[in-house]
């Protein structure tokens, strides 16, 4: 089969669409959700330093900037980790099943 059809057959799937579809909205809100994280905690270092700056209780040393900072990373992390077992398991899964259809004669 050459290229071209294959591609073309590919396209003309209604589970290509719907596989684009699902995985640019997805990723479309991942990404708003981590950048909001971000960005918020940037914008309380610019803006709100000293609400950064308070000790997490009385005679201890850390400031409630550390554990938010550190939150950031989790958060990401755990992010990432989300989308990646979705797209392993419901994005591959559809990805396998337009191929295969695909292949067909």
């Amino acid at each position: 089969m050459k290229e071209d059809e294959l591609v073309a057959r590919i396209a003309a799937n209604p589970k290509y669409e719907k596989l684009v579809s699902m995985r640019s909205s997805y990723s479309i809100i991942m990404t708003i959700l981590v950048m909001c994280i971000y960005y918020g905690y940037i914008l309380l270092v610019a803006y709100d330093k000293e609400f950064l700056a308070q000790k997490m209780g009385a005679g201890m040393v850390t400031s409630i900037g550390i554990p938010m900072g550190v939150g950031v990373i989790v958060l990401t992390i755990l992010i990432t980790n989300i989308y990646v077992r979705r797209a392993n398991s419901e994005f591959d899964t559809l990805n396998g099943e337009i191929i295969s259809e695909a292949n067909k004669p």
